[in-house]
C-alpha cells in the first residue's frame, strides 16, 4: 500500500508496516533519510498528500488472506458481524488523528442480509476522488467462515461519500460483482464490472446518476485494472492470463476510445495460484510520459516501466 506523498513526490512516501505490534504506516523522507510513524495503516491517499483512509486490516484478514494482514496489528472485532465502532477512518496525515466517519453498521440496511451469526461484513478497496472531496469503497459480506477458509463467495456493495463521510451513496447494482475501478475526474467513476450479459466490461458513470457508458467499444469486454492518465486523455488497462498464460497491457484513448496494445507478459506456474498471482496493475507517472507495472514474465516479482511518450 505504499504511496507518493504531497507536492515533491519524488521525496516522501507512505507504506505501512507492524511496529510494537500495532499495525502503523511510515511516511520516509527520501532526502533526509528519517521515518515518521502515523498510528494507522492507510489504504489510500489524497494527491496533496494530507489524508490518508484507514480500514481494519485484521479484519480483511480473515475474509481476504490475500488482502489483510497477519499479526493481530488491529482488533479484527470477530465476535461483531455489523460493527458500531470500525469502518472507514479519515486520517490526518499532518498530525497522526484520526477519524470514524463511517461505520460499517451505518450501512447495513443497504447491503445484502445475512443469516450466519458468524457472518462478516467489512470495509475495502478504498480510493479518492482526484480532488480529494470524495472516498469511493466496496462493502462486502462473507457467511460461512471456517478459520481462515472462505466457503462462500463475498456479497459487495459499492458506496461513495464526501471526505467528512456526509452524503452517503450506492453506486451500481450489488449484482454487477465490480470490484477494480478508478476515479476520472471529481465526478466520474469507472469500475469493471458484470454490466450486460453477465459480461465484464469497463463502466463509466457519474456519482449519484445511472448514465452507465461501456467503454472502449467492445474492445475491452473483461475483467482488468483501469487508471486514467492524470489528464484524462488516457486509460491503462490489463487482462488476467489467457488461455497462452498471458496478461495482456494496453491503453485506451478516451477521445475517440482507439486501444493501443502495449504487450503480453506470460506467466510460469509459480505466479498461478490465486495468493501468489502478480497482477500488472498499471499506474502513471503524474506527466504520463512513463507507466509503470507488476509482472513476474522473467521469473520473479518486479516493477516495470514502459516509455509511453506520444
Amino acid at each position: 500500500m505504499a504511496h507518493w506523498l504531497g507536492t515533491s513526490p519524488d521525496r516522501h512516501f507512505i507504506y505501512n508496516d507492524l511496529v510494537d505490534g500495532k499495525f502503523v504506516s511510515i511516511i520516509f523522507d527520501t532526502v533526509a533519510r528519517t521515518k515518521r510513524v502515523v498510528p494507522f495503516p492507510v489504504s489510500a491517499v489524497t494527491v496533496d498528500g494530507k489524508w490518508a483512509v484507514s480500514i481494519n486490516y485484521a479484519r480483511l484478514r480473515l475474509t481476504r488472506p490475500d488482502y489483510g494482514y497477519g499479526g493481530n496489528g488491529q482488533d479484527a472485532r470477530t465476535a461483531v458481524t455489523w460493527p458500531a465502532d470500525d469502518g472507514l477512518w479519515l486520517v490526518n496525515l499532518d498530525n497522526g488523528e484520526a477519524t470514524l466517519i463511517v461505520t460499517i453498521d451505518s450501512v447495513r440496511d443497504r447491503m445484502p442480509q445475512v443469516k450466519d451469526v458468524h457472518a462478516l461484513a467489512y470495509f475495502c478497496h478504498t480510493v479518492f476522488s482526484r480532488d480529494g472531496s470524495k472516498i469511493f469503497w466496496l462493502a462486502r459480506t462473507v457467511e460461512n467462515l471456517s478459520g481462515q477458509k472462505i466457503v462462500r463467495k463475498w456479497e459487495t456493495t459499492s458506496f461513495t461519500c464526501n471526505r467528512d463521510g456526509s452524503d452517503v451513496r450506492r453506486c451500481f447494482p450489488d449484482g454487477w460483482g465490480g470490484s477494480h475501478f478508478n476515479w476520472l475526474d471529481g465526478e466520474r467513476l469507472m469500475v469493471t464490472a458484470k454490466y450486460r450479459d453477465a459480461v465484464f466490461s469497463h463502466v463509466l458513470f457519474t456519482i449519484g446518476k445511472t448514465d452507465f457508458t461501456r467503454v472502449g467499444r467492445g474492445l475491452l469486454d473483461f475483467d482488468g485494472h483501469g487508471v486514467f492518465s492524470n489528464d484524462g486523455q488516457w486509460m491503462a488497462t490489463d487482462t488476467y492470463p489467457d488461455r497462452l498464460n498471458e496478461r495482456k497491457l494496453m491503453v485506451l484513448r478516451m477521445a475517440d476510445q482507439a486501444v493501443l496494445p502495449l504487450g503480453s507478459f506470460f506467466v510460469p506456474e509459480l505466479y498461478r495460484e490465486q495468493y501468489s498471482r502478480c497482477d500488472l496493475h498499471p499506474r502513471w507517472r503524474p506527466d504520463g510520459k512513463i507507466l509503470a507495472f507488476n509482472s513476474v514474465h522473467e521469473g520473479t516479482r518486479q516493477v516495470y516501466m514502459i516509455d509511453v511518450k506520444p
